[in-house]
């Protein structure tokens, strides 16, 4: 056998070489990565806008501080501003995760915690996008793909959730199947770690009162746990009167989410109707007749219910009226923030009232430009005097892509109360 040719051994080499490069390609593209993108620009102040509608938006917006606005993508949390612009701008500070995908966004103050699927935690500096810290958390298991608008994402995070001890502190709880923990929200430092049972156990959400409450059916008939925030203790397991087998627990009077709650609303599978509670302090639950139905919200211990087209303030313990708004005819409860409820009419108005009194802060229509009122509200959320909601077409329905589902490109509307 003959030696190689000089040719044979220059194709020899450039096939390794290419070879090499693809391989390098590949694990430069497939490899975990992260992709920090910090603000250039200083801090924004914090707008005084107009009242009424201020924009019209792709995505769901978190508002945060009063200055930002953040956005979650598939591997992405970022955040624009202003936070009155009309559309949504080039972003402020970006943050990139891969392969893990973004599962829940949560703010507190001027930190913005992104969880991801692979169970990491990581909170950036809203005010530069820097990474303040990374944790790893419980894995959040199977979370339903978000429609487009990321809404359910960055308003309703699954499995994460905010409170502060006794001791003032800021508490961050990460909940998945068979494990739930509390992070110390100032450094990531972990403050407990519980294993749970799978299949058994049910993340409802805090108390203002930092408590972590969950349903737990793995020892017997389902109940209500209460555990501190700051330790993981359980403190308590509570079974409402007369509770049906199936429990389920819905959290109401929250700051922001499911954080930081100040009720509950008790039911059973298929039941509409539900019983309302105040959860105070380390005692048990107090019945809150005014809370009973799916058509009252809670802003303190003042229910605020739309039953019968009329818009009515009582006591959440004892049920006594407080207030009484005949004149807006039918209304809904769009969404609620401390100090305000924010009601959407008919005629699709946007009324805000204060739940002491009764009385109007502000009323406009949910238009802009020459968008109309043709449609009917999605996920909604409030924050700061802020109100945005999704817009959906008239007919649709929850199995209708997201073509089908939403209004137009530009679904979801920012108002200023």
């Amino acid at each position: 056998m003959g030696k190689p040719s000089g040719r044979r051994i220059v194709v020899a080499v450039v096939a390794v070489l290419a070879v090499a490069a693809a391989a390098a390609v590949v694990l430069r593209v497939l490899a975990p990565a992260e992709v920090e993108t910090v603000a250039r620009g200083a801090y924004p102040a914090a707008p005084t806008p107009p009242v009424g509608v201020i924009g019209r938006l792709p995505v769901a917006p978190l508002v945060v501080d009063g200055r930002l606005r953040v956005y979650a993508g598939a591997r992405q949390v970022y955040a624009d501003q202003p936070v009155s612009g009309k559309h949504r701008v080039t972003p402020f500070w970006s943050y990139r995760r891969w392969p893990a995908k973004l599962v829940g966004v949560l703010a507190e103050g001027t930190t913005v915690v992104s969880r991801w699927s692979d169970g990491k935690l990581v909170a950036l500096d809203a005010r530069t996008g820097r990474v303040a810290w990374r944790a790893d958390g419980p894995a959040p298991g199977a979370v339903p793909k978000p429609r487009r608008t990321y809404a359910a994402t960055v308003w309703d995070p699954a499995g994460l959730h905010v409170t502060r001890a006794a001791d003032g502190r800021a508490v961050l709880i990460a909940a998945g199947p068979g494990a739930v923990g509390g992070y110390a929200l100032t450094d990531g430092r972990r403050l407990w770690r519980a294993e749970v049972g799978r299949g058994c156990r049910a993340d409802v959400g805090t108390t203002a009162d930092g408590e972590v409450v969950g349903v737990d059916s793995c020892a017997g008939p389902a109940a209500v746990e209460f555990r501190d925030a700051a330790t993981g203790a359980v403190r308590t397991r509570w079974r409402p009167p007369d509770a049906p087998g199936r429990l389920v627990v819905t959290p109401v009077g929250c700051r922001d989410g499911r954080s930081s709650c100040r009720g509950l609303r008790t039911s059973g599978r298929g039941d509409e109707a539900g019983r309302g509670w105040l959860v105070v302090g380390a005692a048990e639950p107090v019945a809150a007749p005014a809370l009973d139905g799916p058509d009252a919200e809670l802003d303190g211990e003042r229910a605020v219910g739309t039953a019968g087209g009329v818009v009515t303030g009582r006591s959440a313990r004892t049920g006594e009226e407080l207030w009484r708004r005949a004149d807006l005819g039918p209304v809904r409860i769009l969404a609620v923030e401390p100090g305000r409820v924010h009601l959407l009419t008919e005629g699709r108005d946007l009324v805000t009232l204060d739940p002491v009194t009764g009385a109007e802060r502000s009323r406009f229509a949910m238009d802009i430009g020459r968008d109309g009122t043709g449609w009917q509200p999605g996920r909604a959320h409030a924050a700061g005097g802020y109100v945005a909601v999704e817009r959906l077409r008239e007919r649709a329905g929850p199995d209708d892509d997201d073509q089908g589902y939403f209004l137009m490109a530009e679904p979801v509307l920012l108002a200023a109360t």
